[in-house]
């Protein structure tokens, strides 16, 4: 059996060439496979694992917008669909210049396992643009917005497949596609795109609620392993939304944020950070982190935040940045800081020879595709209050994604410790999510 799956995965790989994350991913997840098609080898006869790592629809289309100037722009649009077993297609849309066919097809074979793992009825997509919206005047970032939505509208629906935002995709973002939306369809469906406005049928946590999952999912990690966060020094890579959140929450929770980073590099703060002024600087000011001016910090140009850990003791580390950002030196500055748990905030920021020596040196390891799913959980709450017209506190709302979060990690460890490998929360999330869509894909048929 284990023969086969090698089989399977060296065809995936040479039906996809030239897309590295792809392969990456798949083969993450075909290395926890093995176990599964040993007992239940009818996923393998049924075709399954193919048709998984298959996806239904990728659509790629033109974006062609004027700039200030009055130039005309072309850009590429993308949009994955790839697993529709379990429901509507949910997944983000990624604005950055590296964005590819082969960017968008991992983080949507990822957003299949990380779906199934909330336990809601969301199948998995991504999409997005190799547009940069750095830079760029809120009218020109509209104009393209509302091009790309001219075409994507074609494919998406509450019903149908629901986008919501990634990097480069925030509030203003979402704003514009789903105005071209509702403009083009003639209708107000809320629950066509997540991640919207207060104001315009958005939910309480949704902002907040990939960073404050990810320090929910390690919380309860620490609690299953006797510890806790009260004291703990953490390290997060990355400012943008996903840290800035899993920085606030992790410092209510009595922890010391020791670091952060940017494009630019690192910002060492060792007797803890001052959020409010990370957010001022990244969210309102919309600059980098070389004007935290509080005092007992130090910025690092060009440094990274794992090179922080060769001058502070890091217990915990979030990267939460960008995919392959934490790599095998990295990884052993972290292991010779004393890191005794590393969490994916981001999609697949760890190599997998990262993952490799974290593993070895007895590092508890969280992969993205659990640790970060509170935020399509929290778009699933979004879309059930557009369902019946309500809107939730944020205590409810955010009880809901502890709750959530509790549930994906006791899913992953009770997965991990009946296939033998306990505390391998890679190989739990791995087998948990993808047992959950192949059962559904079997039960509808060769589809």
């Amino acid at each position: 059996m284990e023969h086969r799956l090698d089989e399977v995965r060296t065809e995936v790989l040479r039906r996809n060439p030239g897309e590295p994350e792809f392969h990456q991913a798949v083969t993450e997840v075909f290395a926890s496979l093995a176990p599964v098609v040993a007992e239940h080898p009818h996923y393998l006869e049924a075709g399954v694992i193919e048709r998984i790592c298959e996806p239904e629809r990728q659509i790629i289309f033109r974006v062609p917008w004027t700039d200030d100037a009055g130039r005309v722009r072309i850009n590429r649009g993308f949009r994955v669909q790839f697993n529709s077993a379990l429901g509507p297609y949910k997944g983000g849309l990624r604005f950055h210049p590296a964005v590819s066919l082969g960017t968008v097809k991992f983080l949507g074979f990822e957003q299949i396992f990380k779906n199934a793992l909330t336990g809601m009825p969301l199948g998995g997509a991504k999409g997005g643009s190799d547009f940069d919206p750095k830079g760029r005047s809120d009218a020109e970032v509209m104009r393209f917005c509302q091009s790309f939505m001219t075409e994507a509208h074609r494919y998406i629906g509450e019903h149908t497949d629901v986008p919501a935002g990634d990097i480069g995709v925030g509030r203003r973002e979402i704003g514009y596609l789903f105005g071209q939306y509702t403009r083009i369809v003639d209708r107000h469906e809320s629950g066509a795109i997540t991640g919207k406005g207060l104001s315009w049928g958005g939910s309480l946590v949704r902002n907040e609620a990939t960073g404050y999952g990810l320090v929910y999912f390690v919380r309860r990690m620490l609690e299953r392993h006797g510890r806790d966060l009260d004291g703990a020094r953490v390290l997060v890579s990355g400012s943008g939304n996903v840290a800035i959140a899993a920085a606030e929450r992790v410092a209510s929770l009595g922890a010391i944020v020791v670091g952060m980073s940017d494009s630019t590099g690192a910002l060492a703060t060792p007797d803890g950070i001052d959020i409010t002024r990370v957010r001022e600087l990244k969210e309102e000011r919309r600059t980098t982190l070389t004007g935290y001016d509080v005092p007992g910090a130090r910025f690092v140009s060009g440094a990274t935040a794992w090179e922080l850990a060769r001058e502070l003791r890091v217990d915990v580390a979030l990267p939460c940045a960008t995919q392959n950002e934490l790599d095998a030196d990295a990884a052993r500055l972290l292991v010779t800081a004393g890191t005794t748990v590393v969490a994916e905030g981001a999609n697949m920021p760890c190599t997998p020879e990262a993952v490799r020596l974290l593993r070895e040196a007895g590092v508890l390891f969280a992969p993205g595709k659990a640790a970060n799913a509170g935020g399509v959980a929290t778009s699933a709450l979004e879309m059930q209050q557009n369902a019946s017209r309500d809107s939730w506190s944020f205590e409810h709302t955010d009880s809901r994604l502890a709750e959530i979060m509790d549930d994906i990690h006791d899913r992953c460890l009770e997965t991990s410790i009946a296939y033998g490998a306990a505390g391998d929360y890679a190989l739990g999330a791995n087998i948990a999510g993808f047992t959950r869509v192949a059962d559904a894909m079997l039960a509808l048929g060769v589809i």
